[in-house]
């Protein structure tokens, strides 16, 4: 087969990728320091004016589900166009049809140039921020609520959140496994190693040393990767960042272990747990707050090291945990992960060593403190999932100190199954204030359909309903039937 985009006649941008990791890290310093968006918009329209191997630019945002949209814009439409326009009425949880059009703004801080052999030569990507029809910042777009919140903290407070999160997945064989699994009814396993247990070429650890090189290239300054306890399991991590740029980089961590398994001929799953009997994927969500430099859960003297701002963070979160569930846990999958014979999380309590509790404090020193939040799956809306634990460990509902003391302390368990978790956001005044009212019913609304879809007790196997209505995985087809 003829490759069109190798032809003579074309001649589209392609980068080395220790150029690449140059770049992108130079644009990571705009987001870090707040470079005014005024000051890069002018330079980033220069560049792509200048660039004529650019052939077009994607916008990405995320719907309020988490899944990650992406439009193409031809370059030069892009740098003349007044305004940019989608049809929000086919973005479930965004707009009815009544009332469809909904505006994209750019973020030009947050630009990346993509390697060409895997996304394609001549494309740059950008992340952009839904607008409504008023220009205001669109209620169900968490990235922009994210955004505003972190830069307000930081002009208020002086307070820069870090994050990063530790992402799980399954490498599966063939293409589209998940759509094919209502023929199948299993995933064909790649790899029946375990815990860093891998050949050097095996397709398992090629395809991990691929997908680490694309994110070294994007400037997600890697740190370690290796399989997963789980056969065909992975995992990759990479550095802290402000929260911004951390909820992005998981979007693109999924996407390009997605399009890597692909041109590979399998398929990178973040099910929560798509085989029972061994390990599911979580993604442990590490926060810290740091001012002047210095990290503010740090303090050489107290218990573990953590410091009061620490622990009360830690507490609210605590207080919140059965309202905050749905957020971190948001398919009807994500509950068979929760099962602690498999190290998964669902006591709320902190602990030091105990990897049975949803939040630990891992072993670190003064830059390193930080809380490990280990009850969230892969397959939530990250910007929603940082921005709902930022604002409950800063400003969250506290335990009342005057309360009575039970008798009986019963250890208390994360819900253990998705329509509990329903009830406790449902009745939550906390997430009402934290989502908004319209967020907080449509965004239960959707959860519920598909809930709805699939069988209320789980069983011992993994149903094929719960993968095809599974919210990362399902199209529109499939939808449209019901």
């Amino acid at each position: 087969m003829m490759d069109l985009s190798k032809t003579p006649l074309r001649e589209f941008l392609e980068i080395p990728y220790d150029q690449l990791e140059e770049l992108n890290l130079q644009s990571k310093i705009y987001q870090e320091e707040w470079t005014p968006m005024e000051q890069v918009e002018t330079e980033r329209r220069a560049y792509l004016e200048d660039e004529k191997r650019i052939k077009a630019v994607t916008v990405a945002f995320s719907d309020l589900e988490g899944r990650l949209h992406m439009l193409d814009y031809d370059k030069k439409y892009l740098l003349n166009a007044d305004q940019l326009t989608f049809d929000g009425s086919s973005i479930r949880g965004f707009t009815r049809i009544a009332e469809s059009d909904l505006r994209l703004g750019i973020d030009w801080r947050a630009f990346y140039w993509m390697p060409a052999d895997v996304f394609g030569p001549g494309k740059v990507l950008v992340f952009g921020h839904v607008l409504d029809k008023d220009h205001k910042p669109y209620g169900a777009d968490f990235r922009g609520r994210l955004l505003a919140y972190t830069r307000k903290l930081r002009e208020e407070q002086g307070i820069i959140a870090n994050v990063s999160a530790e992402t799980e997945g399954f490498l599966f064989a063939d293409r589209d496994a998940e759509r094919g699994y209502y023929e199948k009814g299993r995933f064909d396993l790649i790899s029946t190693g375990g815990y860093y247990h891998s050949l050097p070429q095996d397709p398992l650890r090629q395809f991990i040393d691929t997908s680490a090189e694309v994110q070294r290239a994007m400037g997600f300054e890697n740190e370690k990767d290796h399989p997963e306890v789980g056969p065909s399991q992975f995992e990759m991590n990479f550095k802290y960042a402000p929260a911004l740029i951390a909820a992005d980089r998981i979007q693109l961590y999924k996407l390009i272990c997605r399009q890597v398994a692909q041109s590979m001929g399998m398929t990178a799953s973040f099910l929560p747990k798509p085989i029972t009997g061994v390990n599911g994927s979580g993604m442990h969500t590490n926060i810290s707050l740091a001012k002047d430099g210095q990290n503010l859960f740090w303090d050489e003297n107290g218990e573990h090291f953590m410091s009061e701002t620490g622990n009360d963070f830690t507490r609210r979160i605590l207080h919140n945990a059965e309202d905050l569930c749905l957020v971190a846990n948001a398919s009807v999958n994500s509950y068979r992960r929760l099962d602690p014979n498999y190290e998964a999380p669902n006591e709320i309590t902190a602990s030091p060593t105990d990897r049975s509790s949803m939040i630990r404090i891992p072993l670190a020193g003064r830059a390193g403190q930080r809380i490990e939040v280990r009850s969230v799956s892969p397959d939530v809306n990250p910007y929603m999932l940082i921005y709902a634990l930022l604002r409950t460990g800063l400003e969250g509902p506290e335990p009342d100190p005057d309360a009575p003391k039970p008798k009986r302390i019963r250890k208390r368990l994360l819900p253990g199954n998705i329509y509990d978790a329903m009830g406790s956001f449902r009745r939550s005044t906390w997430m009402k204030e934290v989502l908004g009212k319209a967020s907080q019913a449509k965004y239960c609304e959707l959860k519920e359909r598909s809930a709805h879809r699939c069988p209320r007790e789980m069983g011992n196997r993994i149903k094929r309903s719960e993968i095809l209505y599974h919210h990362e995985v399902t199209n529109q087809m499939i939808w449209n039937q019901f």
